[in-house]
């Protein structure tokens, strides 16, 4: 029997290069991703025609909008099988903050996408999906397949990292949006970095992996917190949390990770960030 829900985990970039704007208009992106063990939920079952419902705590912000990734890749997939209108309801459980650098759009098309063809009984694979994906936006492919990768080109060129261990982490938003439109921008305007890869770790054990992440970067931060100095309020404020092994700001922004040695470690600094920064969203996972 198919599965009728499924949770579309949080993306997040380990680290993240940019370079310089091309003539095809898109920048050249370095990066390793991981996902994590929280995220938005989304259901879907038979029913007379397309619609999407959308719940949850953030849910207000996307209620309005008929038309956003989960329903285009629906669509899509319709259009790929030769159906008009897949007759399905869907229910988004919008749980990740929106506009917060973790790929929660497309995780939720993602998830959309693979529940929708078992629930439709089609026969495509998990690769014809990340190609319906890869037209509703560049990170649309590691959205689908939902496992740690290195990134190239626009971030759809993916290479598979079985070795990296589980991260325990604090995702951290101040509850300022990040439009990545913006951020761009902002980072267009002053000098351009390289889309480079680094040389992996000399070995894949969580203290050696966290190390070496230190010596990465995100060349998107300094634009977004220019942009939105909340950002850098929660990356300071973060790093001085017991703990802390690594602060980094996620893809365009505005969510912070923060890494530790281990769950009760993040679980203990999110309860003191709770009490200084109530307002903030905040999640303890483990990233894979």
């Amino acid at each position: 029997m198919a599965d009728t829900a499924a949770l579309a985990p949080a993306k997040v970039n380990l680290f993240l290069h940019v370079g310089p704007l091309e003539a095809h208009g898109y920048h050249p992106l370095a990066s390793l991703v991981a996902f994590a063990d929280v995220g938005d939920r989304l259901a879907v079952t038979p029913a007379e025609a397309l619609s999407l419902t959308v719940t949850g705590p953030f849910g207000e912000g996307l209620a309005a909008e008929a038309d956003n990734l989960v329903l285009r890749a629906v669509r899509a997939l319709g259009e790929a099988a030769g159906i008009a209108e897949p007759a399905l309801a869907l229910t988004l459980d919008k749980r990740l903050p929106i506009a917060a650098g973790l790929g929660g759009g497309s995780s939720d098309a993602g998830a959309a996408l693979k529940l929708a063809r078992d629930t439709l009984g089609l026969s495509l694979d998990d690769d014809a999906l990340a190609e319906i994906a890869a037209r509703i936006g560049a990170d649309g492919p590691m959205c689908l397949h939902t496992r740690a990768a290195w990134a190239g080109g626009r971030g759809d060129r993916l290479r598979f990292e079985p070795a990296l261990p589980p991260l325990p982490a604090l995702l951290v938003n101040p509850g300022v949006p990040s439009p990545t439109g913006a951020v761009y921008g902002a980072y267009d305007a002053g000098p351009p970095a390289d889309a480079d890869f680094p040389p992996p770790p000399v070995d894949w054990s969580p203290s050696v992996v966290v190390g070496w992440l230190a010596r990465q970067r995100n060349d998107l931060e300094a634009p977004a917190v220019a942009l939105s100095p909340s950002i850098g309020e929660a990356l300071v404020t973060v790093r001085k949390l017991p703990g802390v092994r690594l602060t980094r700001m996620s893809g365009s922004g505005a969510t912070v990770f923060a890494l530790f040695d281990d769950l009760t470690r993040a679980r203990a600094a999110g309860e003191r960030l709770g009490i200084l920064r109530p307002e903030w969203w905040t999640a303890v996972a483990t990233l894979r």
